[in-house]
This record gives C-alpha cells, sequence and structure tokens, in this order.
C-alpha cells in the first residue's frame, strides 16, 4: 500500500464532512482530535456539557460550532450517541472517555439500531518507521478467543476495510508463534484449516497465508534465512493476531515502544465506530477518525 497517513487525511477530507457522534466527548485528546479533524468532518459531542466545555478551556481547543448535547450520564450518552448515527443523524460513532464495554454495549443492543447481526472486531492501524508501508492488525480490543469462524470473520472486516484504502488485494498473514501446524498449538491449527479454506475458494480478492510467526510476516530476511516461501513474507497489510491477548500487546507494543503513529476502528456495525484507547493520543484519535471515515459506510 503506496499511500501514508497524509493521504488518509487528504481522502477523508474529501468526503463530504460526514457526521461523528462522539459519546462521552468530555476528553481533552478526543477534542484535540475533533478540533483537527474539522475538514474532515462535523462533530456532535454528546456527554456532560460542563465538562466538555471545561476540558476544551483547559486544553486550549476551540470547539466553536460544534453541537453540543448534555447527556451526563455516561450509559445514556453511549445510547444517546448510537441514536444518533442509527437514526442518519450522524455517520460514524467515536468513544470518548467512557469504558469500551460500555459504548459496546450500546452498540451492541439490538433496539439501538446499530447492530446489524454481522461480528464486530477491531482494525488497528500503524505507521512505522521500521515498515515500508501501512500495517493492520487484528483483533487487538473485541474478540476474546475467536474460534476459526469468528476469525474468517474478523479477517472478511479486515480485508473489506482495506480494501476501501486503496490496497484491492490486501496480504493477510495469520500469525502464530511457529510456521508449522502443531496440534499442541492450536493457533497454529487454526491458521492452517484459514488457509486450506482460503486455497478452496473462501474470500478471493486477497493474499492469506499462515501460520507466520511475526518476523516471517513482515521481514523477507527473516523469511529468506528460515527459508519460508510465501507471497505474505515481508510485505504483510494485516496481521492476524490469535487471540485478544497477542492483539492487545502487539497493538500497545508497536503504539508505545516502537514509535507508530496508529488509530483504531470497530468495523461489522451499522456505521464506524472510532474506537482509541482512553490512554491514546490526540493524534492516534485523529487517525482513527481517518480510518473510520475511510473505512467504509460513514458517508
Amino acid at each position: 500500500m503506496d499511500i501514508r497517513l497524509e493521504d488518509l487525511y487528504e481522502r477523508a477530507a474529501g468526503l463530504g464532512k460526514p457526521t461523528v457522534a462522539v459519546a462521552c466527548a468530555q476528553d481533552a485528546h478526543v477534542l484535540e482530535a475533533a478540533a483537527a479533524a474539522r475538514d474532515m468532518a462535523a462533530f456532535a459531542l454528546v456527554g456532560d456539557a460542563g465538562k466538555i466545555r471545561q476540558a476544551a478551556r483547559d486544553a486550549g481547543v476551540d470547539i466553536s460550532g460544534m453541537e453540543i448535547v448534555d447527556e451526563p450520564d455516561d450509559a445514556a450518552a453511549c445510547r444517546a450517541a448510537v441514536a444518533r448515527v442509527a437514526s442518519g443523524a450522524a455517520q460514524a460513532l467515536m468513544k470518548g472517555l467512557v469504558d469500551t464495554a460500555v459504548i459496546m454495549k450500546a452498540v451492541l443492543d439490538k433496539e439501538a439500531g446499530m447492530n446489524v447481526g454481522r461480528k464486530l472486531s477491531h482494525l488497528a492501524l500503524f505507521e512505522l518507521p521500521t515498515y515500508h508501508k501501512l500495517l493492520f492488525v487484528t483483533d487487538a480490543a473485541i474478540n476474546i478467543a475467536p474460534d476459526v469462524e469468528t476469525k474468517k470473520m474478523i479477517i472478511q472486516n479486515a480485508a473489506e476495510a482495506v480494501a476501501t484504502l486503496d490496497e484491492p488485494f490486501p496480504k493477510i498473514a495469520l500469525l502464530a508463534a511457529k510456521e508449522k501446524a502443531d496440534p499442541k498449538m492450536p493457533a497454529t491449527m487454526e491458521a492452517a484449516e484459514i488457509k486450506k479454506a482460503h486455497e478452496g475458494g473462501w474470500l478471493p480478492g486477497c493474499v492469506l497465508d499462515g501460520p507466520l510467526a511475526l518476523d516471517n510476516a513482515v521481514s523477507a530476511e527473516s523469511a529468506r534465512i528460515k527459508g519460508i516461501e510465501s507471497p505474505v513474507a515481508g510485505d504483510a497489510d494485516i496481521l492476524v493476531c490469535p487471540d485478544i491477548e497477542a492483539g492487545n500487546i502487539l497493538y500497545k507494543s508497536l503504539a508505545f515502544l516502537a514509535g507508530a503513529r496508529n488509530g483504531g476502528v470497530v468495523l461489522g456495525a451499522k456505521k464506524p465506530v472510532i474506537l482509541t484507547s482512553r490512554a491514546d493520543s490526540a493524534e492516534s484519535k485523529l487517525v482513527s477518525i481517518a480510518l473510520g471515515i475511510l473505512s467504509g459506510g460513514a458517508r
């Protein structure tokens, strides 16, 4: 994928400024990101109005012109933001200063209108100084211990989203601790099963291989030394993690130790859910806004 984050910002700015409903928007980094993203989107700030205005003043952020919806209770604010997206008044949902479980409960509520019966999954985006293109990681936040069928749905969500970002044939690496299927290591067996399904015609329009250790997925030299021949080795677009622990550790290692610029979005709902950690920077939240707008449906 021969594009960088600045290219994504430019593309997002050309899509007609969809509205993003921010649940529990009383967070300085969220408000900084929203202000920086004015050319990409309009924002409806849902939460404690007094705290939202105070957070903006404390951070020196200009939120003039943004709609503020006063709802001091976190769970109610999440429901109100979800309702805006479900009704079409907003085209994307964004997490503010609230626990992920609280906002996802509102998203998953069948009566709320965002749950379309598809498996939800998290897709993270990284721009690294040590990798030659944008790198995606899934799933670091939603599915705890996905089985084979769930992993296939996670992969499909990611492949479809990345395809919208100018990578029509994404290269997908199924991560494990070794490259050969081993009954003692369930992740390798599941990866081999998914690869077999792909070879049988499941999910055309992408290149998929696994099991692959992380080094082989991102380093052609590592794969060469180990004698691994793979169209994905050293050139992966999407890294599929075996479970949430692996995904979460990889995500935070890249974000906090490797100097990555990053963002994240939840896929599979009626509209994108822009989801980051409360500890993530304003820039991370800005990246997430662009990813949410571009990854399908936020318009």
